[in-house]
């Protein structure tokens, strides 16, 4: 996936490359205003600037296979940095480097990321919330997840106070960027200001999912249920 970062999937008429699903993603530094509404497409009814949850529940609403779907994502951070899901009124254990876990559309889902390589007792809260789904082949769902990448610069600049908006759609090949995938990592561009990621992530593709990095931290280290969105149940997967 491109953010703006890219997944392929069979169902959309696109081919898995050696059993990989390649996903891009859109970055927005510090949200803009949605694009004008002369600007937009006619069909548009999102906006990235939309209150957290509200795209993916609006997404339920369009029918489909999707309610009740669970996606398996894959969270990466530096080497050395853990990352743990929310559960009940706390988070569970951490992950090192990565983090596998299923999702479904609709809810707002909350993660804590600490032990950042050069920054000890940093601690940065994104969330996450899925607006699609793959369909990969029958029992092979584990094999393709929706790869979520958290560098070290965005978790550092999410804990200066930045707010960073990452939108990861699934390509259209027709459509994709040449950006370089040094080292497997997921590829990205960056909108423009004033350009609203997802609007721009639409063009290119599928979105897919939508990180939101920086902006709340629990108030004295004990997290709220309006904090953690409820807490919805999320499945985590061993490595």
């Amino acid at each position: 996936m491109t953010t703006v970062r890219n997944f392929q999937s069979s169902d959309f008429g696109r081919k898995l490359v050696d059993g990989k699903v390649f996903m891009a993603a859109l970055l927005g530094l510090l949200l803009c205003a949605p694009a004008r509404a002369e600007d937009q497409p006619v069909h548009w009814l999102h906006a990235g600037a939309m209150p957290p949850g509200a795209i993916g529940r609006q997404r339920l609403m369009r029918g489909g296979p999707l309610s009740g779907f669970c996606q398996p994502i894959a969270i990466r951070a530096p080497q050395g940095t853990r990352i743990a899901p929310a559960a009940g009124s706390t988070f569970l254990p951490g992950q090192k480097d990565q983090l596998q876990v299923g999702l479904t559309i609709g809810p707002v889902y909350r993660f804590r990321i600490t032990e950042i390589p050069d920054h000890p007792g940093l601690e940065v809260f994104p969330t996450v919330e899925l607006v699609d789904r793959l369909y990969p082949p029958q029992g092979q769902q584990l094999r393709f997840p929706i790869p979520i990448e958290l560098t070290h610069e965005e978790l550092v600049s999410a804990a200066e106070g930045r707010f960073i908006t990452r939108v990861i759609y699934l390509e259209d090949p027709g459509l994709a960027p040449a950006i370089a995938r040094e080292n497997q990592e997921q590829p990205w561009i960056e909108a423009r200001p004033g350009e609203d990621p997802l609007l721009v992530a639409d063009h290119l593709g599928r979105p897919m999912a939508i990180l939101r990095l920086g902006g709340r931290v629990p108030e004295n280290h004990q997290p709220s249920d309006a904090f953690l969105y409820g807490s919805p149940p999320v499945q985590v997967y061993a490595r």
